[in-house]
């Protein structure tokens, strides 16, 4: 039988009994439905997980008394950061979710001219914590130790300047595709659009910063598709999805 994963922020150390936070702990109780004496895995996104064993789960409490430290790792050789054009509702949540089990390592959602998001008031703050907790989950659930990190929102012309490796952003109309290039230092930007895609300018912007436009097939594809085909893509060439290690030969290097 699996057992459940749980991330938690709380330090961890095999002999340990600790009480879980209030949401942690209903999870356990009222979704997972775990009673006293089941196992469980905890982790915090540091490295490594921890076996651990129900001692208490009542309405008031729920304690976990840690037995063994896992040495543990899924993480690809590949390090991965994705910007993503936010999308409306489901579509957005879907794109963060599949990202993370595709092994990215870091997600900023970016702010594009034709984004169909408006953030009023509290709705950016509230929109990051509701990200955060699927990035969380999706780990949870992939099996996963350590946390991709999530960045606050920017916009597009912002957070192009600031990336490293090499960097491509996604566009039906590129004559280029991944099997033309390589990865630099292990690195790979990929830089996706929202729906409607990029404008004429952002193009622009984007080739300016280094970006090298990159097609997926010959098809249009959806914004949350299109992300999802270029991180299974480069996992494919350059990643953990082949049968053997990354490549060292077929990497470029750094200037």
């Amino acid at each position: 039988m699996r057992i459940s994963r749980l991330y938690t922020t709380i330090a961890l150390t095999v002999g340990k009994t600790l009480e879980l936070d209030e949401e942690n702990g209903h999870y356990v109780r009222t979704v997972l439905r775990l009673k006293k004496d089941a196992e469980i895995i905890l982790f915090n996104g540091t490295g490594g997980e921890y076996l651990g064993t129900l001692v208490e789960v009542s309405r008031k409490t729920v304690l976990i008394s840690l037995s063994r430290w896992i040495e543990r790792s899924v993480e690809s050789p590949l390090q991965v950061t994705l910007g993503l054009g936010i999308a409306r509702g489901d579509r957005m949540d879907f794109s963060v979710q599949k990202a993370v089990e595709l092994g990215v390592n870091f997600i900023t959602p970016l702010i594009t001219e034709r984004c169909q998001v408006q953030f009023k008031g509290e709705k950016k703050s509230q929109r990051l914590i509701h990200w955060e907790k699927i990035v969380q989950h999706a780990a949870e659930q992939s099996g996963r130790t350590s946390l991709p990190e999530l960045s606050e929102i920017e916009s597009l012309h912002e957070w192009v300047n600031k990336q490293q490796g090499l960097k491509v952003f996604l566009d039906p109309y590129a004559e280029s595709t991944l099997a033309d290039l390589a990865p630099i230092d292990h690195q790979v930007t990929l830089l996706t659009g929202p729906e409607g895609g990029f404008s004429d300018s952002e193009r622009v912007i984007a080739k300016a910063a280094g970006f090298i436009p990159v097609r997926m097939g010959s098809r249009i594809l959806r914004t949350e598709t299109a992300s999802l085909a270029a991180l299974a893509s480069v996992q494919i060439l350059w990643g953990d999805f082949g049968v053997s290690p990354l490549n060292k030969n077929s990497v470029a290097e750094s200037d």
